[in-house]
């Protein structure tokens, strides 16, 4: 992929990309952050880019791991879920800590699939699993989002 494919690729998917980023990272300089990552690091692969994947996949691919590893420098290994972050104005309170509370993962594969309306199967390709594991991934995050906007809050954890 040339330098201008590339740019104009940037171009397209960088709000979206925001915005996943947003909702797995809760704050916009760490998504700004992590946008600015994701498309560094997919600049420099573009090279080895195959187009036998779609350009969108191998971008949230790269955001998806870009995000998790951010994740998980904030929570040293075995130690308590960090506070939830403060939410931004236009989004409820209660919806912010409903989301929080969501595993990284099916936080992930719901803004993927809500906010930018990936289909199961590139879901399963950007995350590298099966289609199942999506579907049951998606159907835990939404429980766990419909018990804490109940304000049951029930989501296994102690």
């Amino acid at each position: 992929m040339d330098e201008r494919t590339f740019a104009r690729l940037a171009e397209e998917y960088a709000a979206r990309l925001y915005t996943v980023a947003f909702r797995m990272l809760g704050n916009r300089a760490d998504a700004e952050d992590a946008v600015q990552r994701t498309l560094l690091k997919c600049f420099a692969a573009r090279r080895s880019y195959s187009p036998r994947w779609a350009a969108s996949t191998w971008l949230y691919r790269a955001l998806a791991n870009v995000c998790i590893d951010e994740l998980r420098r904030r929570r040293p290994a075995g130690a308590a879920a960090p506070p939830a972050p403060a939410p931004p104005a236009v989004e409820p309170v209660d919806l912010a800590r409903a989301r929080d509370r969501v595993p990284r993962e099916a936080r992930l594969l719901l803004a993927l699939r809500y906010v930018d309306g990936l289909s199961y199967q590139d879901l399963a390709r950007v995350r590298g699993i099966s289609i199942n594991t999506v579907k049951s991934q998606l159907a835990r995050g939404k429980a766990i989002l419909k018990a804490a906007l109940a304000g049951g809050g029930d989501d296994g954890r102690p």
